[in-house]
């Protein structure tokens, strides 16, 4: 029988763990750590169990946090996601970036994703900034830059393909100052 431990003992099992200690300290698995018997595959097997035992008090410890809501232990993790929960119920509801309501009843020039312009009069809108427009007219540009529209009459355009609101009176299309400032 020493012969058999002895030989298992000597390297590594392909496919086990490594680490468990035989009499010989080898660090392979052996016949006698295997039963548990000898002198060094008994503790060793001790050891494995208490660490096992250890590993799943851990796991329990962290589920029974998580059910709780996280109030007690983890370095105060739990009360930061509890603030982060308040804070969010107490907020205001957000606002739209621009203040459409100045521009009712005014001609706007409304620029889309995919380089389309149109031009018409704001009839309404709402906080998705879907926008209602009258006698609207679509500014189209081919490639020598040349201008043609066509009149598409009353037109909900949608507020996720907006790129550009702009009113029509009162704005003028100015030269890039940026531009100057590099060729000098």
């Amino acid at each position: 029988m020493s012969e058999r431990s002895s030989f298992r003992g000597a390297g590594p099992r392909l496919g086990g763990r490594g680490g468990r200690g035989s009499a010989g300290g080898a660090g392979g698995y052996s016949y006698r750590s295997q039963k548990g018997g000898g002198a060094g595959g008994g503790a060793s097997h001790q050891h494995h169990q208490q660490q096992q035992q250890q590993q799943q008090q851990q796991h329990q410890h962290q589920h029974q946090h998580q059910q709780t809501g996280g109030a007690v232990g983890q370095g105060g993790q739990g009360g930061q996601q509890q603030q982060q929960q308040q804070q969010q119920q107490e907020k205001p509801k957000k606002e739209n970036i621009l203040d459409l309501a100045k521009y009712m009843e005014k001609e706007v020039c409304v620029k889309f994703n995919g380089a389309r312009e149109v031009t018409g009069t704001l009839k309404g809108y709402d906080q998705l900034m879907n926008l209602v427009l009258d006698d609207v007219k679509e500014v189209m540009r081919d490639d020598e830059d040349n201008q043609t529209t066509r009149p598409l009459g009353l037109v909900v355009a949608r507020g996720t393909l907006l790129v550009l609101i702009s009113p029509v009176d009162g704005s003028e299309e100015i030269a890039n100052p940026f531009l100057q400032a590099e060729d000098q």
